[in-house]
């Protein structure tokens, strides 16, 4: 495996899914007595600011804000009873916070099938020089086909496209922070040289999706390249994680299963001439603690009986196909389902574990709602100890059921516990990268070459 866990000073990461209102899809409903907080909370800046400091105090590695570019569904029965109806543009957000901390990562989803390249290495360049090195550009290919129409497409691309044009996307965007050197502004007021004209070049790209002629029009970042996450899990999708991601994203039900998919990630990084080590992968983990496991259960029952049947069938309608759920039979396995435009990779997951623990559709719909891991912080630690022992998880990115109540239990009880065993400590480099512990990549006038520099206009 990429990983030796034991090696000295070496720290696991959390990433955390960052939301006001919770991630389980009734945790808006909880009661404050129950740790619940305020259910207008998906636009509260305000919350959006403590929480984000709270996290940073507690030395967590990043903020990730997932996105899509539509509505996140289209049945008004289901979509009127969770905060899915209502959400910031990652960027921005992220540009409100990072005026508000100093060290935490700050990682945004952007889709490669409905923007432009230049646009999103423009903006990402902006993040990373706002927040002093600290952006995250979670590179997403688009699993909701309302998208498409929202960008003028009658239909949204198909799955091998997607992942082509996210490729090209990927090189075109890095080649854009790619297109000014390092050293390209001296600001130098006794020669009158603010820019160094051979510091920046045109890039040209061309290829079958994208195009762009480039260079930049600001300075490069000061990461070099903001980190870029990615969370492909298909054969395709790993393929194209394993050639562009610096941290991966993964969500696998065991130990068995997160092996499996370190060693196809392995597999397919030494396709694309990478070595393990070049890659970080944080699975998902969802805790809900409390003082006793019988407790820490009740509170997940809690939050599934204020599941309403409209929202327990559209969770698995909406990641599994287009099929019309509404006359299933909550109470009866999951029916033979046709393969769908959507994540491959996240349908193939729900039907596997449908199929493996012959669940119902109601019980797989309350699995996939939102709910995790439930115990004692003791508990809690012995699950990431045991993922992080065995090579399967450099790091994880954690999805707080309710709010405030599951992420105040897990940084006061769970983090301390993983303290004392030696696994986790705060830490936080000058950058995300330093953070993480990837390399730079540095780029210079000289780097540039004779011949480069020949072809800048004057």
């Amino acid at each position: 495996m990429s990983l030796n866990p034991r090696t000295p000073n070496r720290s696991l990461d959390f990433g955390v899914l960052f939301g006001t209102s919770g991630n389980h899809l009734a945790g808006w409903r909880l009661p404050a007595s129950s740790g619940g907080g305020n259910a207008g909370a998906e636009l509260d800046v305000s919350e959006a600011v403590r929480l984000a400091k709270q996290y940073e105090r507690a030395g967590l590695t990043a903020i990730f804000v997932a996105d899509v570019v539509s509505v996140w569904g289209e049945h008004l029965d289901s979509l009127s009873r969770t905060t899915r109806a209502s959400y910031f543009e990652p960027i921005t957000l992220l540009s409100a916070l990072a005026s508000v901390t100093e060290r935490i990562g700050l990682v945004a989803t952007a889709t490669t099938s409905y923007n432009e390249p230049y646009t999103i290495a423009r903006k990402f360049a902006s993040l990373d020089h706002i927040s002093g090195g600290r952006a995250g550009w979670n590179v997403v290919t688009s699993v909701v086909p309302l998208e498409a129409a929202n960008f003028g497409r009658d239909a949204h691309y198909g799955h091998e496209e997607r992942y082509a044009r996210a490729a090209e996307f990927v090189a075109a965007v890095t080649g854009l922070w790619d297109s000014v050197a390092d050293d390209a502004f001296p600001r130098d007021k006794g020669s009158d040289i603010y820019l160094d004209r051979v510091g920046r070049r045109p890039l040209n790209y061309r290829g079958e999706h994208v195009a762009t002629a480039g260079p930049l029009n600001i300075s490069r970042p000061p990461q070099g390249h903001p980190v870029i996450f990615q969370a492909g899990a298909s054969e395709t999708g790993r393929a194209f994680a394993a050639r562009v991601g610096e941290v991966i994203f993964a969500a696998p039900r065991s130990v068995a299963e997160a092996r499996a998919y370190r060693t196809a990630l392995d597999a397919a990084l030494g396709a694309a001439g990478r070595a393990p080590g070049d890659v970080r992968v944080w699975p998902g983990v969802s805790p809900i603690v409390a003082s006793t496991h019988a407790e820490a259960e009740r509170r997940r029952d809690e939050l599934n009986d204020l599941l309403h049947e409209d929202v327990l069938r559209r969770v698995i309608q909406d990641n599994v196909g287009d099929v019309d759920f509404s006359g299933f039979d909550l109470d009866a396995p999951l029916p033979e389902l046709p393969e769908s435009n959507r994540s491959r990779s996240r349908a193939a997951s729900i039907i596997a574990l449908a199929r493996d623990e012959g669940l119902t559709l109601r019980e797989l719909a309350v699995r996939w709602a939102g709910g995790g891991i439930v115990g004692t912080p003791e508990e809690i630690a012995d699950h990431i100890e045991q993922w992080f022992d065995v090579g399967v998880a450099d790091g994880f990115n954690l999805s707080f059921p309710y709010l405030p109540g599951a992420a105040d239990a897990f940084v006061e009880q769970v983090l301390p516990e993983l303290q004392r065993r030696g696994l986790w400590r705060p830490h936080y480099g000058a950058t995300l990268r330093e953070t993480i512990g990837l390399p730079r990549p540095d780029l210079t006038i000289a780097d540039f070459g004779a011949e480069a520099n020949a072809t800048v206009p004057a």
